[in-house]
């Protein structure tokens, strides 16, 4: 068996921050601008993402970065840290990226909660895989806090006759967004409460009180790992729903950092479908 050729690097596009937005406690829009950003106009896709890489400012690294020599020179604790996040909007030559914020707590969050405009962002081209199709009969959504700007972009791209759910896990009330969708597409917003995310099984407990509308539908399932493998169960198992029509995979893992998430995508606990 032999390996699989890498894939190329994606391009890396330098952005600096316009403005920020406070979206609820727990959430932080970031407004950047840059050049070259039609890769971002031309995507098909509602859940695009991209690769934002983190360098310690000591160093004076300047962008595009060359991360495979970087390996090679720099010592592990010194190198270039990446982080996936979903694109909200892209308008021009501006992106809207949303970061949730716990704190201090990881990389990314407390970075966008202290950006300020001129601040540098370092992205990669965009990512994706999904978007609404105009011929399903219903559409269903199912996400936490880091699927809901992919969620949010899919509601907005809807025709303005389309039908289905959207459930939407967030801690509180204080947390949820006001979402544009369409009429016949109701917005379900789950409350976990004083649970830490990704430690309840209140999103998949609410689907599951649900039941497909006649016609073939078409599913955006994405969230924490072990809460996608409780809808895999519904989705698949339950309703019987075929793989074409479901888009359902692992944003982030509980108690697992990034770098550990993406590795265990290789091994059988991170498989979900």
């Amino acid at each position: 068996m032999t390996d699989r050729p890498a894939r190329p690097p994606r391009p890396q596009h330098i952005l600096h921050v316009v403005s920020t937005e406070r979206l609820s406690p727990h959430l932080v829009r970031i407004h950047a601008r840059g050049d070259d950003l039609a890769a971002f106009r031309e995507s098909p896709y509602t859940d695009r993402y991209v690769k934002i890489t983190f360098v310690k400012s000591e160093l004076g690294l300047e962008p595009p970065y060359d991360l495979a020599a970087l390996r090679e020179t720099l010592p592990p604790e010194d190198l270039p840290v990446t982080r996936t996040y979903t694109v909200r909007a892209v308008d021009g030559d501006q992106l809207t990226i949303d970061f949730v914020v716990h704190g201090d707590e990881g990389l990314a969050g407390p970075w966008a909660a202290r950006a300020q405009p001129g601040d540098r962002l370092v992205v990669s081209s965009p990512g994706g895989g999904y978007a609404p199709d105009p011929d399903a009969a219903w559409h269903l959504f199912i996400g936490d806090e880091s699927a809901i700007p992919a969620i949010a972009a899919a509601l907005e791209a809807l025709a303005p006759d389309a039908a289905g759910v959207a459930f939407l896990e967030v801690q509180n009330a204080e947390e949820q967004l006001d979402l544009v969708a369409p009429a016949g597409v109701r917005i379900v917003w789950v409350h976990r409460g004083a649970a830490e995310a990704g430690a309840t099984p209140v999103l998949a407990d609410a689907v599951a009180e649900w039941h497909p509308f006649d016609g073939r539908g078409q599913v955006f399932a994405h969230g924490e790992r072990e809460s996608m493998k409780a809808l895999r169960d519904i989705v698949f198992g339950r309703w019987g729903l075929a793989r074409d029509q479901v888009s359902l995979s692992g944003y982030w893992a509980y108690g697992r950092t990034e770098d550990r998430f993406q590795a265990e995508k290789r091994e059988p606990i991170g498989q979900i479908v």
